[in-house]
């Protein structure tokens, strides 16, 4: 029997499907919301739902799927809606652009976070646990939007860290450079593939940070570089 549950958004991408394996392996309960599909094994560890993250009610949807059984409460959350687009140089990019991924990347993990944080004080404490990306703290040039809203993430997971200390919610943030997933083994054919960080990985270190074993830590940026 499960006796906890965490929220994993973008669990269904190259990231995702490695952290849910490995929240499963540890025993947890997993809800997996994505914008098609329904209810899914919902007596089981994995509960599949329709959701849009985008929105505040498919967000609320999402956590009260996720809240739902009684004997397995909600005690993590981990963001990991996002999306990567390059161009040009800033005075080369549409303000619509620069918009667009502050909306994918920021818009999610916030309505997410919001509805979770009750559930979370309420279950006597938990875990969020975001995704940034190195390219918050290292820039590189064409892609300033992507940058800023990976930036972002970072900051409002740490405004979270600092709110809900004092109530039992820890926040930290996870920044990988290049994962190494189909899509962009694809988008990169001639880049060396062995430098970049296999999700198994990554999902490792996210499990670390939504479980009491990592109970002093909060406010964390923690990095997930591989080789690269």
């Amino acid at each position: 029997m499960t006796e906890r549950t965490v929220l994993v958004t973008g669990g269904t991408g190259g990231l995702g499907g490695a952290v849910t394996a490995a929240f499963l392996e540890a025993g947890w309960r997993v809800v997996v919301p994505a914008r098609e599909g329904g209810a899914a094994t919902p007596s089981g560890p994995v509960v599949h739902i329709a959701a849009d993250l985008m929105e505040p009610a498919g967000a609320a949807h999402a956590v009260a799927a996720a809240s739902a059984e009684p004997a397995a409460p909600l005690r993590a959350v981990v963001n990991l809606v996002g999306g990567y687009a390059s161009g040009g140089l800033v005075h080369e990019t549409p303000v619509d652009e620069f918009d667009r991924m502050l909306r994918i990347n920021l818009r999610p993990t916030y309505l997410v976070t919001q509805a979770a944080l009750p559930h979370l004080v309420a279950a006597g404490g938990g875990a969020v646990v975001c995704v940034s990306a190195r390219a918050a703290v290292a820039p590189f040039p064409g892609a300033a939007g992507y940058v800023t809203a990976k930036a972002a993430v970072l900051a409002f997971a740490n405004a979270v860290a600092v709110e809900y200390r004092a109530r039992g919610v820890r926040c930290n943030t996870v920044l990988p450079s290049v994962i190494d997933t189909p899509a962009n083994r694809a988008a990169m054919p001639d880049a060396d593939h062995q430098r970049w960080v296999p999700p198994a990985e990554i999902a490792g270190v996210v499990r670390f940070l939504a479980s009491d074993e990592s109970a002093p830590t909060s406010g964390a940026s923690i990095p997930v570089y591989g080789r690269a």
